[in-house]
């Protein structure tokens, strides 16, 4: 009987194991650009962004607007959830998608002649966002972080932490948008770290996602399983001497 319970418990140890490997096969063919929009490039490194995107009024956005030598007018103002701000004397203004010296000047030009000869007007957002770069999968912290101190790929990695246990070193993508078109760049982590290849360069609003290793994870589930399966065959067996 113990010889049996031996060799079934080999046998579902070998299933296990062979299930894990072609998880694990499964996971190194893993394909990427197969949608019928995506095209490979002929390009050797991601392309750099156009230029740098300036900030613009948003939405429920506070401003703090200031005319010079009119005190009554200068003070925060609020954006509406459409984009408009209610200004004195001049009503209504859109200036959601528009820069603070955009804004400025539209202030300005409605007040020229009729209420000031040469207004002066500053504008300044409360609380501009900085530029930042976001890192998910399986890093240690994954969320958002500043582009300042991100400004590689392995900087931003080990910003967030570290690779995470199971994180797949050689599936590591790097999405960046250039011109209204977006680029995918596949990296291997351990190769830049080991200085096999450059450490490429990240820039604001750049997307980093490290992949998981199935294989890895299914052979850490087959070890937990082994002690027991060990214990139920010797339980069983005594059970019946």
């Amino acid at each position: 009987m113990k010889d049996t319970m031996a060799g079934f418990t080999k046998t579902i140890l070998v299933s296990i194991i062979m299930a894990a490997t072609l998880a694990g096969c499964a996971s190194r063919d893993r394909s990427v650009g197969l949608a019928p929009n995506i095209e490979v490039a002929a390009l050797s490194q991601l392309p750099a962004p156009s230029g740098v995107t300036p900030y613009t009024v948003g939405k429920q956005e506070q401003l703090e607007i200031t005319v010079a030598d009119a005190e009554s007018m200068s003070g925060t103002y609020l954006t509406d959830s459409e984009g408009y701000i209610s200004f004195p004397l001049v009503g209504d203004l859109f200036v959601a998608g528009k820069t603070p010296n955009q804004t400025a000047k539209m202030i300005a030009d409605r007040l020229r002649g009729e209420y000031i000869v040469n207004p002066q007007v500053r504008v300044r957002p409360t609380s501009m966002i900085a530029p930042s770069i976001s890192i998910g999968g399986e890093v240690t912290n994954p969320g958002t972080y500043p582009a300042a101190t991100s400004q590689t790929l392995l900087r931003a990695v080990n910003n967030a932490g570290g690779l995470a246990e199971y994180a797949k070193v050689d599936d590591v993508l790097l999405i960046r948008t250039v011109d209204n078109k977006r680029y995918i760049g596949v990296y291997n982590i351990e190769a830049i770290q080991r200085g096999n290849y450059e450490d490429p360069i990240i820039f604001p609003g750049d997307v980093v996602t490290v992949g998981d290793s199935v294989g890895r994870r299914n052979l850490e589930n087959i070890l937990q399983f082994i002690p027991l399966l060990s214990t139920s065959a010797i339980l069983i067996d005594r059970t019946f001497n």
